[in-house]
């Protein structure tokens, strides 16, 4: 049951709501009643993991590949946070790294990230990676385009950078989401030093960017025919999303973030909305200091979904697959300090239900996809990091 402080705290935007009403004051940009956010209470459910492969150095995102010719074997394109790529089977076999990759900033956070298929990729063999990009003035995330042969990279091609260069090595993101339309959602971090720059939109930290798969802007991008911010700009207010996801249904874009002590978010971005940080939240400071100035403000938008305690969540797929109909309308979201595969059941936008799985690993969950198989495969983020295929138990 929901202790009363969470309910309260579930609540309390409408109470504020109301009284602005009252008051006759603005309230054209305060959250209606359907975006209120819920507070996790998840419960501990039941999940059946299966070993496919392991020897993986702290891998961080995987995209599935068609199978070679003349087989019906699916494969699976993994990063390796140290700047490597490489080919997993099926079978278990982990393939050579590949040649081509960019050099990247390896340090804590930093590293080769997420990676994703063009629509097209069966005839141009199109892919897309974010990375943190080393300079002597410091690091940056960014995300190429390249060509993929049979064992490399080819035509890298830079087409986002962010304007800041920062020294350090927290907060780069990174996922990359493809929309309906083929443009891409990147999103970033405000590399921990640098919160403040959340809040500029003369900056490209804490932000989601927007462009197209050449590196374009997008016409319908908030500030792509202003000077008020940066043209690739679609959201800001963020502090290190590590989950992007495209909803099947509605074609939006979803996201997470990691708070700092408590405070992870789920959001649905919208174009030009503030999502508060660090002005707002529901975390306090690694310290155990207030970190806020509140849980909610006038324009600044409000999570859809919070976690508190944080579970550091990485990752995150929509269940579109028919294989298990017990999980239909559900959203799994990896859990690195959780430790576990969170599974939320949505109505709409809104989370009903979240329960806890393969808690009996004790592993850090750092990637988690729908296989062309049906089931969910998920990867652990550790020295010795491993692929597990899941189905309901």
């Amino acid at each position: 049951m929901r202790s009363p402080l969470r309910h309260f705290k579930s609540i309390a935007p409408c109470i504020v709501l109301s009284l602005a009403m009252l008051a006759g004051q603005s309230i054209a940009q305060t959250p209606i009643l359907s975006s209120l956010p819920t507070l996790s209470s998840a419960t501990v459910g039941r999940a059946r993991a299966t070993l496919v492969a392991e020897g993986l150095e702290s891998p961080w995102a995987m995209a599935w590949l068609p199978p070679v010719a003349g087989s019906t074997m699916p494969r699976v394109l993994v990063t390796e946070r140290a700047g490597r790529m490489r080919i997993v089977t099926m079978d278990g076999k982990v393939g050579e790294p590949l040649k081509g990759v960019p050099k990247v900033h390896a340090v804590n956070q930093g590293g080769l990230l997420d990676v994703v298929l063009s629509p097209q990729f069966a005839s141009n063999r199109t892919l897309f990676f974010s990375y943190a990009e080393p300079s002597s003035e410091g690091a940056r995330t960014v995300v190429a385009r390249a060509e993929l042969l049979d064992d490399g990279l080819q035509n890298v091609k830079v087409i986002f950078g962010q304007k800041d260069r920062v020294s350090g090595g927290h907060h780069f993101g990174s996922r990359i989401a493809i929309a309906n339309d083929a443009t891409l959602f990147i999103t970033t971090g405000e590399r921990y030093s640098e919160k403040a720059r959340a809040q500029s939109l003369d900056s490209h930290l804490g932000k989601v960017i927007h462009i197209t798969a050449n590196g374009d802007i997008p016409a319908d991008n908030p500030y792509a025919k202003t000077a008020n911010g940066l043209k690739e700009i679609w959201s800001y207010g963020h502090r290190n999303m590590q989950g992007a996801a495209i909803h099947p249904v509605t074609g939006a874009l979803w996201t997470h973030e990691h708070g700092p002590r408590g405070g992870d978010e789920l959001n649905i971005p919208r174009a030009g909305k503030n999502y508060g940080w660090p002005v707002i939240g529901y975390g306090i400071d690694y310290s155990g200091a207030k970190l806020h100035d509140s849980t909610a403000k006038d324009g600044m938008e409000q999570p859809i979904h919070y976690w508190v305690p944080s579970i550091a969540p990485s990752g995150m797929a929509f269940y579109t697959a028919t294989k298990f109909p017990e999980w239909k309308n559900s959203l799994f979201i990896g859990a690195l300090a959780g430790q576990h595969l969170a599974r939320l059941t949505l109505n709409g936008d809104r989370v009903v239900a979240e329960e806890k799985l393969l808690t009996e690993l004790g592993q850090r969950i750092r990637d988690v996809r729908q296989g062309p198989d049906g089931f969910i495969y998920v990867l652990t983020d550790d020295r010795n990091g491993k692929l597990f295929r899941v189905a309901p138990n």
